[in-house]
C-alpha cells in the first residue's frame, strides 16, 4: 500500500458513508482514480467490508464482559466445534482462539449482570468440552477508529 492508499483507508475508517466525490476531493485525486482504487483495495482484501456502529446500550446490552473458557480435550475439532457454538448466541460479539491459560477469549454484551449469569449457567455450564471458565466485567471499552499499517 502507498500513502495514498492508506489515506483513503484511513478516511474510511473514520467514515464510510462518504460519497466518492467527497473521499477524491480529501485526498486530492479524480473521482474515477478513487473508484478504482478503493476497487482494488477491496479485490486485494485490504477493505473487507463497510459496517454501521452500533450502540450496545441502544440495543439493552448495558454489560460487556470478556469469557475466559478452557477447554478439553486439545483437538482441532473440538476447538472447532466449540468456536462454531459460541458464534451462534446472540451474546457474543467476538470470539478469540488464544494461547496461554485460556483456550478462547469470549466477548459478550448482555442487558444484565443477571442475564450474564444467566447465559453462564444456561449455555456454558452444559458443554462437556468446558473444563473452566470466568468471566471479567468490563468497566469501559475504547478502541482506535482508524487502523493504520505498520513499518515492517
Amino acid at each position: 500500500m502507498d500513502e495514498l492508499d492508506s489515506a483513503i483507508v484511513a478516511l474510511l475508517q473514520q467514515d464510510a458513508r462518504q460519497t466518492n466525490r467527497e473521499l477524491a476531493a480529501a485526498v486530492g485525486i479524480a473521482p474515477s482514480t478513487c473508484l478504482e482504487r478503493v476497487r482494488a483495495l477491496r479485490e486485494r482484501g485490504v477493505i473487507t467490508g463497510f459496517h454501521a456502529e452500533v450502540s450496545l446500550p441502544a440495543l439493552n446490552r448495558h454489560v460487556q464482559a470478556f469469557l475466559h473458557v478452557q477447554i478439553r480435550p486439545l483437538s482441532r475439532q473440538v476447538i472447532e466445534g466449540f468456536k462454531g457454538y459460541v458464534t451462534t448466541l446472540p451474546e457474543v460479539l467476538s470470539v478469540f482462539v488464544v494461547a496461554g491459560g485460556d483456550d478462547f477469549l469470549v466477548h459478550v454484551a448482555v442487558p444484565s449482570v443477571d442475564a450474564l449469569h444467566a447465559l453462564l449457567m444456561d449455555k456454558f455450564t452444559k458443554r462437556r468440552e468446558i473444563v473452566g471458565f470466568r468471566s471479567s466485567i468490563i468497566y469501559q471499552h475504547a478502541r482506535n477508529q482508524v487502523v493504520q499499517p505498520l513499518d515492517q
